[in-house]
């Protein structure tokens, strides 16, 4: 890394000022915490913020050397539960060696050990493809049937142009 960050400096077309560091080439690895309460003080009804969970990530240790991709997200486990998961996006080498150094490890949050696992890529809000609606589970939907995502009538998005109205052919033109 020095080489090649002494060469690009040496170059006479190139603003060195302008020019950041080398480092190797970085991916994303996602990470979950799980066992975090989600109202964090006992007393009041305040539920975790982006700042409980920078203070967390700060106090311990084996976060020293990770740096988020993004913010982190907090989501409660369930409707009637206490509980949250953090879903944290980290830049990592393309061997992803720092999510390996991190997944399944335990540390202390308060009276509460906490434990990081691996997770998927998390997409963002969920659309069901059954009522093509954001934001709600398949057990939650309330529409029966199915609903076709080009004009949201009672029909699969493949039948379309047979049972919609609006492309429905009609007999009468030329080419029907």
């Amino acid at each position: 890394m020095a080489i090649i960050n002494n060469y690009v400096k040496s170059l006479n077309d190139i603003n060195s000022l302008q020019v950041d560091e080398p480092r190797l080439p970085k991916s994303k690895s996602y990470l979950k915490i799980i066992g975090i309460p989600f109202f964090p003080h006992a007393n009041s009804q305040g539920r975790l913020t982006l700042n409980d969970i920078e203070t967390i990530l700060k106090q311990n240790h084996i976060f020293d050397n990770i740096s988020l991709a993004s913010k982190p997200r907090v989501i409660k486990v369930s409707p009637k539960s206490d509980m949250s998961i953090i879903w944290l996006d980290i830049w990592d080498v393309q061997s992803s060696s720092n999510a390996k150094m991190l997944i399944n490890r335990c540390f202390n949050v308060g009276n509460y050990i906490v434990m990081i696992r691996g997770a998927n890529m998390n997409p963002g809000i969920p659309q069901y493809k059954n009522c093509w609606k954001w934001g709600h589970a398949t057990f939650s939907c309330r529409i029966q049937g199915t609903r076709c995502v080009k004009c949201n009538g009672p029909h699969k998005s493949e039948h379309h142009r047979e049972f919609s109205l609006c492309c429905k052919a009609n007999d009468k033109i030329n080419p029907p």
